[in-house]
């Protein structure tokens, strides 16, 4: 792995902030290192309100979309209440759905269908729609690029308002609204939101418009908190106020749904990890294995007993995704090993019998293990369609675009996309695909990086540091959880693999006379060797407390040793 030690800010910036927050100076630098150099930075940084929000009205179209919904109240129509498959559109569609249903009954949701419909605005949702008498249309999470859906919906006298945080293309659909922050005629303050998000502040501002306040709408921040995490998009400015918000309903007023998970898991207190790898695989369990539906039912349920009931079957198709995305992994690992003649820039793997709903989790796992620009295909009617994963540092949506000769459909981000192609095109996709990346990648982005904060010695780790460093929290992209290193370190000498075939490593560290900290570095067992005979070592690590029998203890997280 790479380390890279990012650049220590102005020692007079740090001295500043040092003194007017009256902490340590190694705070202080991890402080400016996130962009805050004033003792009002910071205050907002670790004390959100909820008065940091922008105006939702400062978003393009909000007033016209309010203003539609009202009419369509005001008018009896049906509104059908509709989102993609995954975490971010399942939330997005039960957190509008639930604040429009206390008021008015006519609302309805829809998920397309992973399978027969595929991704975003469907064909088969709009005649959903018209044989079911719907004339208002608000999707989620998706949309922005659905210029014929929305056009053919027109046809059939059915508006549309669209919520969406993709890239638009050049052309924007004929929607009555169109709110998505990265328009590039909208001048909203804040444009990472994600879907749950932008759908967020339409009930934001549908609230404000009736008279109520920002406050009453924090019961559904745990929906936002969850999206903000499962769709890894940056931690900052107003998502970190709304996931802020939104863990501590998490950990103290979920709802039912919510609750339904947490009874399962047995976790008591929650961090936003902890929702990105427990809560949130769980609601793409059902859109990947059976449909997202589910969990829409299970977001928007108000009886505990029927919703756990709901959540035994979603745990159910979480296990039923575990084993076949292993499975799968298994089997792709073997096609890149088989093709492993000539050093290439990409893995592009495809079988026809896998199982679509878990392709994104298999380039995810083959990303990590090769640290290329991965693509996973399937069959998916008489098409192939993929689940596109980067290298940090790499735009994979930008990649696409340059092979669009080859490609049908895309849509995405920059280190998540998803495309359908034809058979035929696979062949010619697939070396486009691989001639792009090479000319355009630096080679560097090729080794996975650690990013270090900061290099400091073992004494300075202190449980009031540890206090500290928990209130930077949630963490996130531009916010993670800081990175440290140490230098000259050693072994007491009972260093150990633990875990499955001894996958892990276990070790407790010194550094000249300082008190030994227990360490543990998942995936990190076959470092064993390089411990035995009191090497010293460097360690990146970060920070963690660890519970054993009742007791709390510092220890590092090892990301790297060397």
């Amino acid at each position: 792995m790479r380390w890279t030690i990012k650049p220590k800010p102005e020692q007079s910036k740090i001295n500043q902030l040092a003194a007017s927050l009256k902490v340590d100076k190694l705070v202080a630098q991890l402080l400016v290192q996130r962009g805050i150099t004033t003792y009002e930075d910071a205050k907002k940084f670790f004390r959100p309100e909820l008065t940091d929000l922008h105006d939702p009205f400062l978003m393009k179209d909000m007033q016209v979309a309010v203003e539609r919904i009202e009419e369509a109240i005001a008018k009896n129509e049906n509104i059908l209440v509709y989102g993609d498959y995954d975490v971010d559109g399942t939330t997005a569609v039960a957190l509008l759905s639930s604040y429009l249903i206390q008021d008015y009954p006519n609302v309805a949701t829809y998920i397309p269908d992973r399978y027969t419909e595929g991704y975003g605005v469907s064909f088969q949702g709009i005649d959903f729609a018209e044989d079911n008498d719907f004339s208002l249309i608000i999707a989620l999470d998706c949309g922005v690029k659905a210029i014929e859906q929305v056009a053919y919906a027109k046809k059939k006298s059915i508006d549309f308002i669209i919520c969406d945080h993709h890239r638009p293309g050049n052309t924007l659909p004929k929607a009555v609204a169109v709110l998505d922050p990265k328009r590039p005629d909208c001048d909203y303050p804040y444009d990472e939101l994600c879907g749950c998000g932008v759908g967020f502040k339409l009930v934001q501002a549908l609230a404000l418009k009736k008279g109520r306040t920002t406050e009453d709408m924090i019961p559904y921040l745990d929906l936002v908190a969850t999206a903000i995490g499962a769709d890894i998009v940056p931690i900052t400015g107003e998502n970190r106020v709304l996931a802020y918000f939104g863990m501590q309903v998490i950990n103290s007023n979920p709802r039912i749904g919510f609750q339904a998970i947490i009874n399962q898991v047995k976790k008591d207190k929650l961090s936003i990890t902890d929702v990105v790898f427990i809560i949130a695989p769980r609601i793409n369990a059902a859109g990947r294995m059976e449909h997202g539906q589910h969990a829409v039912n299970l977001l928007t349920e108000t009886d505990l007993k029927q919703a756990e009931h709901f959540a035994q079957s979603i745990e159910q198709y979480n296990v039923d995704r575990r084993s076949l995305d292993q499975e799968i992994t298994k089997e792709a690992l073997v096609q890149i090993e088989e093709n492993k003649e000539q050093e290439r820039y990409t893995s592009v793997v495809y079988d026809e019998n896998w199982h679509k709903g878990v392709i994104g989790i298999v380039a995810s796992r083959l990303t990590e293990t090769y640290y290329r620009p991965t693509l996973v295909f399937t069959k998916s009617g008489d098409k192939l369609a993929a689940s596109a994963r980067s290298v940090k540092g790499f735009d994979v949506y930008n990649a696409l675009e340059k092979c669009a000769d080859c490609i049908e459909q895309f849509g995405g981000h920059k280190y998540a996309a998803g495309l359908t192609l034809s058979e035929a095109q696979y062949q010619p996709f697939k070396a486009e695909f691989e001639k792009v990346v090479s000319e355009t990648i630096p080679p560097e982005l090729l080794v996975p990086e650690i990013q270090i904060d900061a290099q400091i010695e073992l004494h300075q780790i202190t449980p009031k540091l540890l206090r500290i460093l928990n209130q930077f929290a949630p963490f996130g992209p531009r916010n993670m959880m800081p990175v440290f290193m140490a230098e000259n370190v050693q072994d007491t000498g009972y260093a150990k693999g633990v875990g499955e075939e001894g996958k892990h490593l276990k070790l407790t560290a010194t550094q000249k006379g300082a008190t030994p900290i227990g360490a543990i570095g998942f995936n990190l067992g076959n470092k064993i060797g390089q411990l035995k005979m009191k090497n010293r070592f460097d360690l990146a690590f970060t920070i963690d407390e660890n519970e054993w029998n009742g007791q709390k203890s510092i220890q590092l997280k090892l990301k790297d040793l060397r």
